[in-house]
């Protein structure tokens, strides 16, 4: 057994494939995924698992140099947008619509569906590599 970080298969998977570049998408139970783009549901129920637990856990193992939020969490999640400062104060932020993050969805490696349910809880991460 995988004794790393991620110890869901299919998110390990995707994680291991991942490029310079590349994007994982992570988000809360009501964000429509692109027809084309994987799905990988980690959603139980109401607020399990929760939005940050599960960005927490992917960092583990994905090193990233850019993130992309909607501008709408901002004034609509801004605690939130302060918990994603928090937990990534060096990695450069792009805010983008709400519209243009759903869009942008088809670009990604996949979106992880959380059971989070506050409003604009999603990000787009871009991996980075490590060397």
């Amino acid at each position: 057994m995988k004794k790393t970080a991620v110890i869901n298969s299919n998110l390990s998977r995707v994680i291991s494939q991942m490029g310079h570049f590349d994007k994982l998408a992570i988000g809360d139970a009501g964000t429509p995924v692109p027809e084309g783009t994987e799905k990988i549901d980690l959603s139980v129920t109401r607020g399990i698992p929760a939005f940050m637990d599960v960005l927490n856990n992917v960092l583990e193992e994905l090193e990233i140099q850019k993130i992309y939020l909607a501008e709408e969490i901002k004034t609509e999640n801004p605690d939130m947008l302060k918990a994603i400062q928090e937990r990534l104060p060096e990695t450069p932020i792009e805010f983008i619509t709400h519209e243009e993050l759903k869009s942008d969805l088809k670009d990604c490696k996949a979106f992880v569906r959380t059971g989070e349910m506050t409003p604009f809880a999603n990000i787009m991460l871009e991996s980075n590599v490590v060397f």
